[in-house]
Formats: structure tokens, C-alpha cells, sequence
């Protein structure tokens, strides 16, 4: 008999506790808590936004004097506060003139609609990646950070030297909240430089 794991049982049960659509607002929630990727009055741009937990913990982080962006192909499933816009977009359509001002903060959720086959969802994961830093390296200001979710493969390492050598510090991170027989990890990338 099919049993779901029950991490993933707990942190979906708390989101809809707290008023969360999704669970992986708490991968979000402990990546800023140990890495301070969010401050008050932050512009933040969030890729792959919906259903709109991440947007929801943003909005409450950066408050009334900060900003967030979201961009997703899938409609959000929240109802936006007063700091959080929406653009329904691929971020492979995305142009510069979509954003009017730079970001303190790019943050991916991305993730490809799985088949699957692991080294086919994995090559996804990294499109989805790369993607996400080439609009991060248009759009971030200097000093800013990045938060990216790739599935691990044999090219990943190779994915985090190219984030590592962007920014002041780098780090390869899997919150608790991350499904136990996933390959799914984040890139953490804090003070870009140019």
C-alpha cells in the first residue's frame, strides 16, 4: 500500500494550517532563516511563484515598504497583498523591460513537470536553473542574493561553479522540508558581483 512520507505529510498539513497553499513555503522559510536572503523593504523577484506560498512569505518579510514580483506560467492561488505583483509568463519569454527597477533578491522555485525519468527531469531542472541565474545576473543589484532549486545530476556541481563565482559566498543547501527520496537541493548565493 502507497504511503505518503510523512515529512512531507507534516509540512503539508502545516501549510494548510497556517494559510499556505503550498509546503514548500518551509523550504523558503529555513533557507532565509539560516542565510538571511530577505530583509525588510526588499525588492524580490520569485520565479516559478505559484500557487503563491513563497509570494505570501515574502510579502510578510520585505512588509510594506518592500516589494515582490512573482512570475509563473500557472495562475497564483492567493489573493495578492498590496506589495505583491504577477506577471502569468514562462521566464523564457521574460525580457529586461518586464522589470522597472533591480532586485535585492531572485529567488527560483522552478521546477519542470516531473515524467519521471530521472536523468530527463534532472536535465529540466537545470534548464530551469540556468535560466533563473541568466535572468538573476540581468536583474539582481550588486550585493544582492539568489536562491535556485535544482533536481542533482552530474552537471549540477559544475551549474553552483558557475553561481559560486557570482557572488561573495555559495552554498549547496536541502531543507528539511524536501521530500526524502528527492534529488531536489538549492543553490544559496549571497553579495553578487558583476
Amino acid at each position: 500500500m502507497y504511503r505518503k512520507d510523512k515529512k512531507e505529510e507534516f509540512f503539508t498539513s502545516l501549510a494548510r494550517k497556517e494559510g499556505y497553499p503550498a509546503r514548500s513555503v518551509y523550504k523558503l522559510k529555513e533557507i532565509d532563516e539560516k542565510y538571511k536572503i530577505i530583509k525588510k523593504g526588499d525588492r524580490v523577484l520569485d520565479l516559478g511563484s505559484a500557487p503563491g506560498s513563497w509570494l505570501l512569505y515574502i510579502s510578510q518579510k520585505v512588509g510594506d515598504k518592500g516589494e515582490v514580483l512573482g512570475v509563473d506560467i500557472e495562475e497564483i492561488k492567493i489573493t495578492p497583498k498590496a506589495n505583491i505583483s504577477f506577471i502569468k509568463k514562462s521566464v523564457f519569454d521574460l525580457k529586461e523591460s518586464d522589470f522597472k527597477n533591480k532586485f535585492k533578491a531572485v529567488l527560483s522555485d522552478l521546477s519542470p513537470k516531473t515524467s519521471g525519468i530521472k536523468f530527463l527531469d534532472a536535465g529540466r531542472s537545470l534548464e530551469m536553473a540556468e535560466k533563473s541565474f541568466e535572468i538573476a545576473k540581468s536583474a539582481l543589484l550588486v550585493g544582492g542574493n539568489f536562491v535556485c532549486k535544482v533536481f542533482r545530476n552530474e552537471l549540477s556541481d559544475e551549474f553552483f561553479k558557475k553561481v559560486e563565482n557570482c557572488f561573495d559566498f555559495a552554498k549547496r543547501f536541502r531543507p528539511k522540508a524536501v521530500i526524502k527520496k528527492s534529488k531536489e537541493f538549492y543553490i544559496i548565493g549571497k553579495g553578487f558581483r558583476t
